[in-house]
């Protein structure tokens, strides 16, 4: 299930669309664009005094107002381009721009390094493909104007002139420029989209744990509802059965209609049943019974669950006392998915550990596996960072490659309960990975807001204590 909503996240959100560009966004740009050419035409021409090409220059802005206000007129503000449209209305800004730059000087133009603007857009906006094929575009102006452009408008005397070593340094830095910040922009905006649907997934099962919860309370509910009809039910029936002839036609109905609903009864005592001591709608946990619930999905595979939950060493008194807090389901579904993955990784078993003192409460869940990679143990936690690549199977036996997201929601709804994660490898000659999760012990006995996982708690799950059983208690 968690694989299904990655991957329904990843495409959905990450890939819906190849341009990002609206077409608001564009044309508000070029209207920057086309202001501060006027302006800098301006300033030069009538400021400075310096004698240029005005007409032409002013012709050049002139269509890209036009285009401006085409659009504009055409297309509503929020209309998102596609890819090839978005891609020609960038061509269009870099060819607009290096006309103007070969009217006014070409490369030793201060304002040469705007040709980097359009493929920083391109960069943040569309696929890596088009980026890099206005990247080319404006590298092949900027080199024509290194070469071929009219002179830049200066005094008469004494005229400024530039040598070609000088020219050719010009066009490295905007060489230079160019993908290094076409390549900070599309990092950046990747692992944005990433975050973004990551965050949405671990909306997704987040709602789907609520819901599961708050299915299980209105059951209790519905039990404690029904229980007195049903009671009035069959003390009607019995007295009917008492009271009717047994050659009557309706004798059997009678009959029918008391197992019915004595069988109701059974279904209700069935939802209801729980330990004598929990209230569902007030319903509290200590670490160990959090543990046990946790690993519990895991009971009956090849690793063997071993539950171990003491204070630690010094602790004496209050101290001592077992951590109980609110029951969160956030938390239980994190820790169910990193014994999960230490299940899946270990060679046979997995440590789940619990010590506290006065101060904090730290669970701990080890494996005797290969460990955490020593070249992605760092990012750990961030979507789409997995370590699987391949490692598990689906129903049909094909190999599966995890997307990130597991691991990611796990540390992010650990996280939201004030917990902090520590991941490390067992030191030599051991073998094997460690998490480490950290409350401060007022943080986890602390009543759980009403914004977070704010729903009735389904009845608690059998602590295994037979010997049959694969979690060992040493508590």
């Amino acid at each position: 299930m968690q694989e299904k909503l990655s991957q329904r996240i990843h495409s959905g959100l990450v890939y819906a669309s190849d341009s990002q560009l609206r077409m608001q966004t564009i044309v508000r740009l070029r209207w920057v664009g086309v202001i501060g050419q006027i302006l800098a035409l301006s300033v030069v021409y009538y400021w400075l005094g310096f004698d240029l090409p005005v007409g032409p220059c002013l012709i050049i802005i002139a269509v890209s107002a036009w285009v401006n206000v085409f659009l504009a007129i055409r297309y509503p503000a929020r209309h998102r381009l596609n890819v090839n449209f978005a891609t020609a209305l960038l061509a269009y800004d870099v060819v607009q721009l290096a006309s103007l730059l070969y009217l006014t000087g070409g490369i030793m133009n201060p304002f040469t390094m705007l040709m980097v603007a359009p493929v920083t857009v391109s960069a943040a906006t569309l696929p890596l493909a088009r980026t890099i094929g206005l990247g080319i575009l404006a590298l092949a102006c900027a080199a024509v104007l290194a070469f071929h452009a009219m002179p830049l408008p200066w005094y008469v005397d004494p005229p400024l002139t530039l040598p070609t070593l000088y020219k050719l340094g010009i066009l490295a830095a905007v060489a230079a420029s160019m993908p290094f910040l076409a390549l900070y922009v599309w990092r950046l905006t990747n692992e944005g989209r990433q975050m973004s649907a990551a965050l949405a997934a671990t909306e997704m099962v987040l709602a789907r744990e609520q819901k599961l919860h708050a299915l299980d309370g209105l059951a209790a509910a519905a039990a404690h509802e029904l229980g007195t009809p049903l009671s009035t039910i069959t003390l009607v029936t019995n007295e009917l059965d008492r009271q009717m002839d047994k050659t009557s036609p309706h004798y059997e109905d009678i009959v029918l209609l008391r197992s019915q609903a004595q069988r109701c009864r059974e279904i209700l005592q069935k939802l209801t049943r729980q330990p004598p001591d929990e209230d569902p709608l007030h319903a509290s946990l200590t670490v160990k019974e959090m543990l046990h619930e946790a690993a519990q999905p895991y009971l009956g595979g090849r690793a063997s669950i071993i539950v171990k939950a003491a204070p630690t060493e010094g602790a004496a008194g209050p101290d001592a006392r077992l951590p109980e807090g609110v029951r969160r389901p956030g938390v239980i579904y994190g820790l169910e998915n990193i014994i999960e993955n230490a299940a899946d990784f270990c060679k046979s078993r997995v440590e789940v550990s619990a010590e506290w003192d006065g101060q904090t409460v730290t669970v701990t869940v080890a494996d005797d596996g290969p460990g955490f990679k020593p070249e992605i143990i760092d990012n750990l936690g961030e979507p789409y960072v997995t370590t699987r690549g391949g490692s598990r199977k689906d129903k049909r036996g094909n190999k599966v490659s995890g997307m990130g997201l597991g691991f990611f929601i796990a540390k992010t709804l650990l996280e939201r309960s004030g917990s902090r994660l520590h991941l490390e490898n067992k030191a030599e000659p051991e073998q094997g990975a460690v998490v480490r999760i950290t409350w401060p012990r007022a943080a986890f006995e602390a009543a759980v807001e009403l914004r977070d996982y704010a729903s009735p708690a389904p009845p608690r799950r059998r602590q295994p204590s037979g010997p049959g059983d694969p979690i060992i208690d040493t508590l």
